[in-house]
């Protein structure tokens, strides 16, 4: 009954469309963050019709989809999740229901996942990691399964997926040897994020990350005030935010530690340029 409701839903909305809109006969592919678009047209160029799920400055984990997304669900082929990202996992019976032909391509197998430990139960996982794509070793992983699905879907043009893609390749050793070059001196380094964005990036440069969320919920006066602790003792003067999340709390804590607040966007679509810039702040600033 749910799914047929949906799909009277997407029939109507699809009655509505102008009967002057020109269709395209690109293959359409969704995908539910920016940079995911930003890998495919690095190895397919604009051959696709690319739709962004969560679109730019919504907070990925608690985005819902709107009722004229629906009807591009309906016409997609295939679709790249991420895998652990919240949206995905509360929208994605939605999304198969929608369309149920839907080719479904999880990024995250085959990578080393970080997971969410409990705070109180250490040994208990009570989730995993959803920011993947903020570590060059796993995009590189990510970028060979789009590969293999991008030349399921146009095999004429393999050899140009090919090429494309072994560029990229050598895009992203490039940055990985910059930011390790940028990092060289900075083992162990820690540093303070309003939310937990950076584990990956973290994990793969030897740096120590510290979260003022507690468990994905606001930080508690108790949490803050270990945490203002730990910045006093290991000298560390700045806290790094998303502009989705609480800019009130973290600036009175930055006020706190009489330090500062950096922006960070690490959903930005410009992945190569991002991922040098977090580096270069992380290094230049305590």
């Amino acid at each position: 009954m749910k799914a047929l409701i949906i799909l009277l839903i997407v029939t109507g909305l699809t009655a509505c469309l102008p009967k002057s809109q020109p269709s395209s006969d690109k293959k359409q592919i969704l995908v539910t963050i920016l940079p995911e678009k930003s890998f495919i047209e690095k190895i397919a160029g604009n051959d696709f019709e690319v739709t962004l799920l969560v679109p730019p400055g919504a907070n990925p984990a608690t985005y819902s989809l709107l009722p004229a997304q629906m009807v591009e669900i309906s016409k997609s082929t295939l679709w790249f999740r991420m895998g652990y990202v919240g949206f995905e996992l509360s929208t994605a019976d939605r999304i198969t229901a929608i369309r149920p032909e839907l080719s479904v391509v999880d990024l995250s197998e085959g990578l080393d996942i970080i997971s969410k430990k409990s705070l109180t139960r250490p040994d208990v996982i009570t989730g995993h990691d959803p920011h993947t794509w903020l570590s060059a070793t796993n995009v590189k992983i990510m970028a060979g399964r789009m590969l293999e699905e991008l030349v399921r879907l146009n095999p004429v043009k393999k050899e140009a997926y090919t090429v494309a893609y072994q560029q990229f390749m050598n895009e992203i050793k490039a940055v990985d040897d910059s930011i390790r070059n940028i990092l060289q001196d900075q083992q162990g380094k820690p540093f303070i994020t309003f939310h937990p964005s950076l584990s990956y990036f973290a994990r793969d440069y030897g740096l120590v990350q510290y979260a003022m969320e507690e468990g994905g919920k606001e930080p508690s006066p108790a949490h803050l005030a270990s945490l203002a602790e730990i910045a006093r003792v290991k000298n560390i003067r700045t806290i790094y935010i998303q502009s989705e999340f609480d800019q009130e709390t973290t600036n009175a804590f930055a006020r706190e530690i009489e330090g500062k607040v950096i922006q960070i966007w690490p959903l930005n679509p410009s992945w190569s340029e991002n991922m040098i810039s977090m580096a270069r702040a992380l290094s230049e600033n305590p």
